[in-house]
């Protein structure tokens, strides 16, 4: 699937995928829908990723085509990040059948991060998502509630996919929001009992990870029933809200993945999907352990000279896209192993 992006700087200040013309064409000529309804998960227009659809999850570069998708051995559950950004949305959930925020949600982050996990069945649901607006509001309360509404949403979506999943193993993937949401699925169902049985991995990136009591940090590249998190930032940087956080969290190198602090070299990564969705670009980022953070340093690909952020959560996934790709079937196999 062919994407010609807006230029680099605009890329990494505003987001890794957002400028996509035929994106924007796909938005402007849609309604918005403000109205939230409860979304009924049998109807496939409530996924945004499904194995019985076609989506932009689907989607391989085309550098690493030959290497398939949808291995019915294991299934992916991948909860999306916030797409429901704007200043000018004065709601604090968005709704399921607004056509432009889908569209926004399926040509970004179903698209470059979602399609890293696509070697096995995905299903990644549409929810009410809380507004970004959420995670800095003084209004705690209210912010509550919009974040219990979309877990609401989570837990339907995987209740029915559970109910047409008896027997396969189970990789759970989040990013952001969908990270807040993924650490209550956690507790609510892989704590104990035949799921935990069932859980490969679960990677859920982007935010604070505290101990998750019976759930452990992945040590290796090959354990299972385990998780693995990170937040990715420049080197040197700690940001004041990591700092402000009451304990260590779960980080997890995607280039080693293990938990050691020794410097993870760039030539061990083995490519990041960045502008152009079918251009891989090999060796682009090193990683770091520091501070309950990872940490990289300046990135290498054509034009990275001119970025100069610090807070690289937008590209948390997509810095490692291939070294994910290539862990989820080495897990997957391990699993079977045992």
């Amino acid at each position: 699937m062919q994407r010609n992006l807006c230029s680099l700087t605009l890329l990494f200040i505003i987001s890794l995928f957002s400028c996509a013309p035929s994106y924007m064409r796909s938005i402007n000529n849609q309604p918005v829908v403000k109205n939230a309804i409860f979304p009924f998960y049998d109807d496939l227009r409530n996924w945004a990723a499904h194995p019985l659809k076609e989506d932009p999850s689907d989607s391989i570069p085309t550098e690493i085509s030959s290497s398939g998708t949808g291995d019915s051995s294991a299934d992916v559950f991948f909860i999306h990040p916030t797409t429901f950004t704007n200043s000018t949305d004065t709601g604090w959930n968005g709704s399921i059948d607004n056509d432009t925020l889908n569209a926004k949600t399926d040509f970004s982050t179903i698209l470059y991060q979602a399609s890293a996990f696509n070697q096995y069945r995905l299903f990644a649901p549409r929810y009410r998502q809380a507004h970004l607006r959420s995670y800095y509001t003084i209004d705690t309360l209210r912010a509550k509630k919009a974040f219990d509404l979309a877990y609401e949403d989570i837990r339907a979506a995987f209740e029915n996919y559970l109910l047409n999943n008896k027997e396969r193993p189970i990789i759970l993937a989040a990013h952001s929001q969908g990270s807040t949401h993924a650490l209550r699925l956690l507790k609510d169902y892989f704590q104990s009992g035949s799921l935990r049985e069932r859980l490969v991995v679960a990677y859920i990136i982007g935010m604070y990870i505290p101990s998750l009591g019976n759930l452990s940090l992945c040590k290796d590249s090959i354990a299972t029933g385990c998780v693995c998190a990170w937040r990715t930032f420049r080197s040197g940087y700690i940001p004041d809200h990591v700092d402000k956080e009451s304990g260590p969290a779960f980080v997890t190198n995607p280039l080693t993945w293990n938990t050691e602090n020794t410097k993870a070299s760039r030539m061990l990564n083995k490519g990041s999907v960045i502008r152009d969705f079918n251009k891989v670009y090999k060796f682009a980022a090193d990683a770091k352990i520091e501070n309950h953070v990872l940490w990289v340093s300046q990135l290498r690909f054509p034009g990275s000279i001119f970025v100069r952020q610090k807070n690289f959560h937008i590209g948390d996934i997509n810095l490692f896209y291939m070294n994910i790709r290539e862990n989820v079937n080495t897990r997957v196999r391990a699993y079977y192993k045992k």
